[in-house]
């Protein structure tokens, strides 16, 4: 399934000088995995406490999605080329991830056209979204990435909504409908991502 994971080689190869250089330099994967999710949640309290009355911040949203993501690829590859991997990194490479995407799309709960209840079902598909992938290994399969709409298709979204906001001053009512439809494609990634899994684990 189309996900936007799939361009996530190129984007490393880019990154690989700056990683070798922040691996001779004594950075470690874990610390970079941290720093990215206090640095989203920061940003996440931020818009949640001055966005709605200065739309205009959440210009901030894309620009640090795409540093973000940057640096999700940076820990992956200190981690798996410059020998850091470990059962802590693991640990804190999935539940960063999900701590961080919460944060930065709460403040969406604030904004209309959206409400609680259309952001936080977002939130909750997208943690089952990244326990599904996460599971594989459980059942002796690779971690799956299957999208659509997973965790580099939702920083799109959002960052795209933030751009729009920051903008235009506010969203119109039919953007209500993004949402809805964002829920959908996630379940159908929950789908997927268990449907692969278990095809992995069964092949003999």
């Amino acid at each position: 399934m189309t996900t936007l994971y799939r361009l996530k080689p190129h984007f490393q190869s880019l990154l690989r000088p700056l990683a070798r250089s922040l691996a001779a330099s004594g950075a470690t994967a874990n610390g970079v995995t941290v720093t990215a999710m206090l640095l989203s949640v920061v940003l996440g309290v931020v818009l949640f406490d001055f966005g709605s009355r200065q739309p205009a911040l959440f210009l901030l949203l894309p620009l640090w999605l795409l540093l973000r993501m940057a640096m999700n690829a940076i820990d992956g590859m200190l981690a798996r080329e410059f020998g850091q991997q470990s059962a802590l990194g693991a640990y804190l490479n999935e539940l960063s991830d999900v701590v961080a995407d919460a944060a930065l799309a709460l403040p969406f709960a604030l904004i209309a056209p959206f409400g609680w209840a259309s952001v936080g079902s977002l939130i909750f598909l997208a943690a089952l979204s990244e326990m599904a992938g996460a599971l594989g290994p459980m059942v002796g399969a690779p971690r799956q990435y299957d999208g659509p709409m997973g965790k580099s298709d939702r920083a799109l979204l959002f960052g795209a909504l933030g751009f729009w906001l920051a903008v235009a001053g506010g969203l119109p009512e039919s953007a209500f409908w993004l949402l809805p439809v964002a829920d959908a494609a996630i379940a159908v990634n929950i789908r997927n991502r268990i449907r692969s899994g278990l095809a992995a684990a069964n092949k003999p």
